[in-house]
């Protein structure tokens, strides 16, 4: 009797084990992210220029690949652009005749006085006109196969890429998420830096 009342525990017991799929896993043996070596390698940026496994966040798992990058692209290219004009605002370059509303104006002070004189309005409303045009290409690129790589508009007037191989095309593009990389962080800590000292350049 105790033996079959011990036998029945043991196997209502054994109904709550882990069952042995046959495959050994274990954390180690996944590949690693290059920048971030204690978390496991993002699949879907294999492939793409400038990818060293960096997604902590894990956006490429949910979100396609070329739109994030395209959204990387702009913003590094807008931030370039950036940058250098607030530090040249800052440096005392102007386009001239300048109205008088906007003398004795930084690049922190710009603002409030652009948005009451109205600059700032047009200034949305042009870049609305242009993001709703762009939204376009990358819809065919997302879901009509149009074969447009992200980020390129064709946009090459001096010919950089002109006769150029494939590795030092790719070596062009990496510059320019490099700087575009670099420019992100440069105009957030020029913004920062500019309003905690209320002073020119270079904000220190």
């Amino acid at each position: 009797m105790k033996t079959a009342i011990l036998a029945s525990l043991i196997a209502g017991a054994s109904a709550f084990a882990p069952a042995s799929s046959g495959v050994k896993t274990t954390a180690l043996s996944a590949k690693k992210s290059e920048a971030l070596p204690f978390l496991p390698y993002p699949e879907n940026l294999a492939g793409y220029v400038g990818d060293v496994g960096f997604d902590p966040l894990r956006f490429s798992d949910f979100a396609p690949m070329d739109f994030l990058r395209e959204a990387e692209i702009k913003h590094g290219r807008i931030c370039m652009l950036a940058w250098t004009g607030f530090a040249a605002v800052d440096m005392g370059a102007r386009i001239y005749p300048l109205p008088e509303a906007y003398e004795g104006l930084t690049s922190v002070t710009a603002h409030d006085a652009l948005v009451q004189q109205g600059a700032m309005s047009q200034i949305f409303l042009w870049i609305t006109v242009i993001e709703t045009i762009s939204t376009i290409s990358l819809i065919q690129m997302l879901y009509e196969d149009s074969g447009r790589e992200p980020g390129d508009f064709g946009l090459d007037p001096i010919g950089f890429l002109n006769g150029k191989s494939e590795e030092e095309v790719n070596r062009m593009k990496l510059r320019e998420l490099k700087n575009g990389r670099l420019a992100m962080l440069a105009f957030s800590g020029a913004c920062t830096q500019a309003v905690l000292t209320q002073g020119p350049f270079p904000y220190v």
